[in-house]
């Protein structure tokens, strides 16, 4: 049997990951895996999660199996986090998952279930897990245009354009915040067409949002789903804890069911129950149970806040320092989209020859395709990545 199989083509950003660790160049940059640093280089252990877990460890009876639904407090409190204020949290119900790539299999997993001729469209381009995940639920997988590579902007027009031809067979798949890989948002006004579209023609909304309060604050980075939320029928939503909590370790996600009234949420959340158990079964309980601990207690929840804002702060000081450079060293503003883009990352559109001068010549590695980590910069690396960026780039 395993004979027949052949070796997988290796992952884009693992073996990048492996390359950068086996360069001896102590100038080398790592642009590439999708996590948040410091001004120390480290991705930190943040002190609001250290003080929960001291909590938990006191606290903490037992390690039982806590059911398939997972962490009540916590499903509760991150439906909050991102539907709080709005009329949709009253007809919404929470799965706790093993991060945002487990919420996304359990809602394509039910929408194979409710919808099975549906087709699933993505952004182009989009988190490259999102095809895999939704064609292995046996989804067909379609692209609505996103990103003019010229501009390095969304292209709305072109975008609401496909979207005005979706049906009741089709699904939308949007990025909350902060997309993943461009760095480019949508408008409010593009979001509010959007719900307009969904009403008229049928298709149903799906937000993934893993990136809360990493662009322009938690409820700014809200904004868009919770205005599409208060206006269509239904809504499906993964979200994640990795990067703003900090646990990427820990697989701390959820999906969100918001339905035209509170019982068909339910007992959509009860048949993610049963497909979950076929497969993941339970989900981890540790970083639920951190989360669900901050954000019930004001002091923890204060400090977490400005953690995340200090966070934020950091992300859009070191796009602004790219735009100076740039400028700087170009005389133009052909690289100012540093400074528009939004959250951990931004796609450059370098091709594949330059992206290879960049790592051989100058030890910075970045993932095919040309997206770049932002939030793993270092203030005192601006300068070589602007240097070798214009070297490259011509």
């Amino acid at each position: 049997m395993f004979e027949q199989i052949q070796a997988p083509k290796a992952d884009p950003i693992l073996s990048l990951i492996s390359e950068y660790q086996n360069d001896p160049r102590s100038t080398k940059i790592d642009l590439g895996i999708g996590v948040y640093r410091n001004a120390e280089g480290i991705t930190p252990i943040m002190q609001a999660v250290a003080r929960a877990e001291q909590r938990l460890m006191t606290t903490e009876t037992t390690k039982a199996y806590q059911g398939l639904i997972g962490d009540e407090n916590f499903n509760t409190a991150i439906q909050s986090l991102l539907l709080g204020g709005t009329a949709a949290m009253a007809r919404a119900s929470t799965l706790q998952t093993p991060g945002a790539s487990g919420a996304l299999r359990n809602l394509a997993d039910l929408l194979a279930f409710a919808r099975p001729k549906a087709t699933v469209w993505i952004s182009s381009p989009s988190y490259i897990n999102h095809r895999p995940i939704m064609q292995r639920a046996g989804l067909a997988v379609q692209e609505y245009p996103y990103l003019n590579r010229a501009t390095k902007a969304v292209d709305e027009s072109a975008m609401l354009a496909q979207v005005a031809q979706l049906g009741p067979d089709d699904v939308l798949l949007l990025h909350g915040c902060c997309h993943n890989p461009s760095g480019a948002d949508l408008s409010l006004d593009a979001w509010q067409r959007i719900a307009e579209l969904a009403q008229q023609n049928g298709f149903l909304p799906f937000v993934d949002i893993a990136y809360q309060g990493l662009g322009e604050g938690l409820d700014a980075d809200a904004s868009g789903l919770r205005l599409l939320a208060d206006a269509v029928p239904e809504l499906m939503i993964s979200t994640s804890c990795s990067k703003n909590f900090g646990l990427y370790r820990e697989r701390t996600g959820a999906a969100i069911l918001v339905g035209n009234d509170v019982n068909q949420a339910q007992n959509g959340r009860a048949k993610m129950c049963e497909l979950a158990r076929g497969s993941y079964s339970m989900p981890p309980s540790h970083g639920a149970a951190i989360v669900s601990t901050i954000l019930a207690d004001d002091e923890l929840n204060e400090l977490w806040r400005a953690e995340l804002d200090d966070m934020n702060l950091r992300i859009n000081g070191l796009r602004s320092a790219l735009v100076d450079g740039f400028r700087t060293a170009t005389q133009g503003e052909d690289y100012d989209y540093f400074g528009r883009h939004k959250g951990m990352f931004s796609l450059t559109g370098l091709s594949d020859a330059k992206i290879a001068r960049l790592k051989t010549e100058y030890g910075i590695y970045i993932v095919g395709g040309g997206r770049v980590n932002i939030a793993g910069l270092q203030l005192n690396e601006v300068e070589t990545l602007v240097t070798a960026v214009v070297a490259v780039d011509v």
